[in-house]
């Protein structure tokens, strides 16, 4: 029989000399441990499939816009940088709802919440570290589009030069407009996600009030119609009366969640919603709406470090 054999290597341990980088280290990395998580990177191809297609979706309005001013030529109606944010706003609000879970609810449930929370680090460290790299990530997918976008129109007007010339303003304008879509899409749904372990769940509430709030804000605001006779023979019109919820109808509008930014980026632009909903707006002083936005967004960021503050104690 052979008798077993135990050996000994000397691997030479010694203590680490390098540089240690202390704190700030330790919140890149949760920052970019972020990133890759919100995007799928490191995971298998089933992971990255959300993320591409509502990257996608988002840069796609931004490419249709480009072709039509291409083909519309000098003086055509297209919708510009702000109508962009318009049309996108629910596919980002869509993104937001379904991966910013992905960020927070699988750290509590499997306990990892405990290993990130050890000194450097501290709660506030961590929640800022998640909402930065969800909220890079939103920013990038709306900046993206609106450089598309700007690209496209200058290219497709007669003089390039002059188009910048003449509305170089709206760099700046939709600059701001992405800041504030991008603060209220990545905040609301990272407060929302800070109460549940479960991804589903957080995705599902924060889904549920973008619908159920538009309905309701659809059904208060709605214009009531009848048909009157014309003075033509035989002929009918439908006249429009006073909204359902009458002269409230303007407060009532600001219910709709997937509104709330687009008032605020309306305003950046100075120009006219011709939805029902921003018309009503409109009546209302300029503070109410950037009030309101300020409320839903400040608020649940408010909620977001409150709830880690707890966890951390």
């Amino acid at each position: 029989m052979t008798e077993p054999r135990g050996e000994v290597f000397d691997l030479g341990y010694q203590h680490y000399k390098g540089p240690r980088e202390g704190r700030m280290r330790a919140r890149k990395a949760l920052w970019m441990n972020g990133v890759r998580t919100a995007l799928g990177l490191g995971r298998g191809p089933r992971a990255k499939i959300l993320p591409v297609l509502l990257f996608v979706a988002a840069v796609i309005p931004a490419l249709v816009l480009t072709l039509v001013a291409s083909q519309s030529g000098p003086g055509g109606d297209v919708t510009g940088h702000s109508g962009y944010y318009q049309i996108v706003s629910i596919i980002l609000f869509l993104f937001a709802a379904i991966i910013a879970p992905e960020l927070l609810c699988p750290d509590r449930r499997d306990g990892v919440i405990n290993l990130y929370l050890v000194r450097p680090l501290t709660p506030t460290d961590y929640v800022v570290g998640r909402w930065l790299a969800f909220f890079s990530i939103t920013l990038a997918i709306v900046y993206f589009g609106q450089v598309i976008l700007l690209v496209g129109l200058t290219l497709a007007a007669a003089e390039p030069l002059d188009y910048l010339r003449d509305h170089w303003l709206d760099i700046p304008r939709f600059l701001g407009a992405g800041l504030v879509v991008a603060l209220f899409t990545t905040t609301l749904p990272m407060a929302v996600s800070a109460f549940t372990t479960r991804r589903a769940y957080a995705a599902a509430f924060v889904i549920g009030l973008f619908l159920i709030s538009t309905a309701v804000a659809g059904a208060l605001t709605e214009y009531d119609e009848h048909i009157t006779e014309s003075p033509e023979p035989g002929g009918w019109t439908v006249v429009q009366g006073e909204p359902v919820a009458g002269d409230a109808a303007k407060w009532f509008a600001l219910i709709d969640i997937g509104s709330v930014p687009i008032h605020v980026n309306d305003l950046i632009f100075a120009e006219e919603n011709e939805s029902e909903l921003a018309k009503l707006v409109r009546e209302l002083p300029t503070g109410v709406p950037i009030g309101w936005y300020l409320l839903l967004t400040v608020g649940p960021g408010f909620a977001l470090w409150w709830r880690y503050r707890r966890i951390g104690t």
